[in-house]
């Protein structure tokens, strides 16, 4: 009579070896080791900040004295400040002057880059070394320039037979000169991001509509811009906080002025947190910088998520 096959049985679970656990605890230590510092540093550095700043926003606070608790009443007075309210006039006309000019600029710098041409290579980092000096250089620089008394701008109007202009000395004439210096240094990333995502254009698109018939501006706007979509939301949304948080080249140059026609919101903070000595009060305008930054980041990336599958939809 043929023998029955034997039952299959599982392996029972076996308690690990006691030298196998003081293995893996020792391999745990050792990586809490290395990982201690970069969290030590981004509690001390980030998070705790954070909770700190959020609950100096709710007292009254000169860093000096005990602080005293007030509640919602830092909030209700920038309601009410005039100054408040005209940094962030600034802040917001520096944002609507300065983001769309540095993205369409790139990308036409972009576009006149992306070809074979003599000397590309030098003329690519020309455009991108700006980008790597920093805002105080760059606002020490200027404000040598355009100096109204010993510039060497109103020399060269001079010449040309212009008025001497007042540049970072002129109410009128000083938010534009910082966006136009800003331009100057922040195109530069917004030529080389968009330059990079012209290489991944997919070339069998483009010949597709040449043999179709389409130009160049057709084929620019139909195939090319499309493809570079993700790419300028990126940068919309980059460049957006960026200029947001400007406070580096208004220091330099202009601190606030002339008549407050510069005074964006990080130096409205600034100025009231470390020149007023009215922390609790900065610490709220900085919150509403936050919020303000929030939102643009969720609206964004609504409008992102939106917009692929309808670019989905016009691709099949």
């Amino acid at each position: 009579m043929p023998r029955l096959p034997a039952p299959l049985t599982l392996p029972q679970d076996r308690p690990e070896p006691r030298a196998l656990r003081r293995r893996r605890r020792r391999e745990t230590a050792t990586a809490w080791a290395f990982v201690s510092p970069a969290v030590v540093v981004i509690l001390g550095l980030s998070v705790l900040p954070v909770i700190w700043s959020l609950l100096l926003s709710f007292q009254a606070d000169d860093l000096v004295t005990p602080s005293r608790w007030v509640g919602l009443d830092n909030y209700h007075a920038l309601r009410q400040d005039p100054n408040f309210h005209q940094a962030v006039r600034n802040t917001v006309l520096y944002t609507v002057l300065y983001v769309p000019l540095s993205i369409a600029i790139g990308l036409a710098l972009a576009l006149a880059l992306n070809r074979r041409i003599r000397f590309v290579g030098l003329y690519r980092t020309l455009f991108f070394i700006p980008f790597v000096i920093s805002a105080t250089a760059q606002g020490v620089l200027f404000s040598f320039i355009l100096d109204p008394e010993f510039g060497a701008a109103n020399s060269l109007l001079h010449r040309l037979g212009i008025s001497p202009q007042g540049f970072l000395t002129d109410p009128s004439q000083a938010l534009g000169v910082l966006v136009a210096i800003t331009l100057w240094s922040g195109t530069g990333l917004c030529t080389v991001i968009h330059l990079a995502a012209l290489q991944d254009v997919d070339h069998s698109l483009v010949e597709a509509a040449r043999l179709d018939g389409a130009g160049r501006p057709q084929i620019l706007r139909h195939v090319t811009l499309p493809a570079l979509t993700p790419v300028t939301v990126f940068l919309l949304l980059w460049q957006t906080i960026q200029s947001l948080q400007v406070f580096d080249l208004v220091y330099v140059t202009t601190k606030g002025g002339p008549l407050g026609s510069t005074t964006v919101i990080v130096y409205f903070i600034w100025e009231q947190a470390f020149k007023e000595f009215t922390a609790g009060y900065g610490a709220a305008a900085a919150y509403v910088l936050a919020l303000a930054l929030l939102v643009v980041a969720v609206v964004l990336r609504v409008a992102r998520r939106e917009r692929a599958p309808r670019t989905k939809a016009a691709a099949s």
